[in-house]
């Protein structure tokens, strides 16, 4: 099958900066479903074994688009690595929801796309954002969480939390690059600015779309109970677990290998199942 890869598509946004997406997909008489898939925290579209899953998506019928965050310390000129950590110090979450709208604003309007089928797949903080996005947008039919958080309030506390507010700033090391991380204590505030909006439990509760909940049991970044009480929080919600999956599901950066990491593997037919279940063949 011969996929259609356009790589690298520039996408303005007024409320943040420039960002990058790519566009996988087979070329068809008929409108296709739109998969957006969400990265998490320190991640970025090319990571890992995210291309090789893009492939996956779209031989199965799917126009799959993933994309950088603008604020997640990539730049246009180099996607796959953290050149610009000024950037990456101002994320917050009010922008990570106006970047994800305008990614799903532009290719709803596809003309391969079928703008009455829109899916989100989020991974770990990704996931986080993709369920209050679902809350907030009645275009989207359907998410999907991978070892998603099922709360966004993450951040330092106590005597942590009032020395980040004196300093400013607090650094995390990226444990891959050895990259010293800010975090501006703007983060913070842009959260309980809105923190009724960014209420991940609340959003879930009320979400109407189709839910499928993937986590990995021996996840070691995000504890499988998120995915057990998101589950409890969307009683009609599904519930997958992958038995010793881990937080990437066997994914790493880089990853040089030409097929898919087994439970990784093993997530995305049961992602597309479930999307061809709810969506596809409704």
């Amino acid at each position: 099958m011969d996929i259609t890869k356009n790589e690298n598509i520039i996408l303005s946004n007024p409320e943040t900066k420039d960002f990058l997406a790519d566009t996988y997909y087979l070329k068809s008489d008929k409108k296709l479903p739109l998969v957006i898939f969400v990265h998490g925290y320190k991640g970025y579209k090319d990571w890992g074994s995210w291309n090789l899953m893009a492939e996956k998506f779209a031989e199965a019928g799917l126009f799959f688009v993933k994309f950088n965050f603008s604020h997640n310390g990539t730049t246009l000129i180099n996607p796959i690595g953290f050149d610009d950590l000024e950037a990456f110090g101002n994320n917050n979450y009010t922008k990570e929801l106006s970047d994800l709208g305008v990614v799903i604003d532009h290719f709803s309007k596809d003309p391969q796309v079928d703008d009455q089928k829109v899916i989100l797949i989020g991974h770990s903080r990704g996931g986080g954002i993709s369920i209050v996005k679902t809350c907030e947008d009645e275009r989207i039919n359907a998410l999907v969480t991978l070892a998603s958080v099922d709360s966004l309030e993450r951040f330092p506390k106590d005597e942590g939390l009032a020395e980040w507010e004196a300093k400013g700033v607090y650094y995390i090391e990226n444990a891959r690059t050895k990259q010293e991380m800010p975090h501006y204590y703007q983060f913070f505030e842009d959260f309980k600015n809105s923190e009724h909006r960014f209420d991940v439990e609340r959003s879930m509760e009320m979400s109407k779309a189709h839910v499928l909940i993937i986590h990995g049991t021996s996840d070691e970044g995000v504890d499988v109970k998120n995915a057990e009480h998101l589950h409890i929080l969307n009683p009609n919600s599904e519930l997958f677990l992958i038995e010793n999956g881990n937080h990437t599901f066997g994914a790493k950066e880089p990853w040089t290998e030409t097929e898919l990491p087994e439970d990784l593997n093993t997530v995305i037919e049961k992602c597309i199942q479930f999307i061809n279940d709810k969506i596809v063949n409704e």
